[in-house]
C-alpha cells in the first residue's frame, strides 16, 4: 500500500533548478521534491507522495493523521523506517 503522509519541512534548498526539502515524517527525515508546492517554506507541513509534496497541510491535521498512522502500524512501514 503507499499511502500519501503529512511531513514538516525543514529545509529547502534549489537543486539545478528544482526546488527541494528536507521533510520531517515525525522524526523520519526523507529529501522530497517541492516542484508542485514552489511557494512552500521551512515549517510549512505538506502531503507528501512518492517523493513529491504535492499539497500543504494545516499542523494539526498532520499531527492527527501521523498519530492515527502510527497507531494502526502504518508509519514506520510507508516511510521505511527500523523502528518498531
Amino acid at each position: 500500500m503507499c499511502l500519501a503522509v503529512p511531513g514538516r519541512i525543514t529545509e529547502v534548498w534549489n537543486d539545478r533548478g528544482t526546488p527541494m526539502a528536507t521533510i520531517s515524517f515525525d522524526g523520519i527525515e526523507k529529501e522530497i521534491c517541492l516542484v508542485y508546492l514552489p511557494a512552500a517554506a521551512v515549517g510549512d507541513y505538506a502531503i507528501v507522495h512518492a517523493g513529491f509534496a504535492i499539497s500543504q497541510v494545516d499542523p494539526e491535521q498532520a499531527r492527527v493523521t501521523l498519530q492515527t498512522f502510527a497507531e494502526l502500524g502504518l508509519l514506520a512501514d510507508e516511510l521505511g523506517s527500523t523502528e518498531p
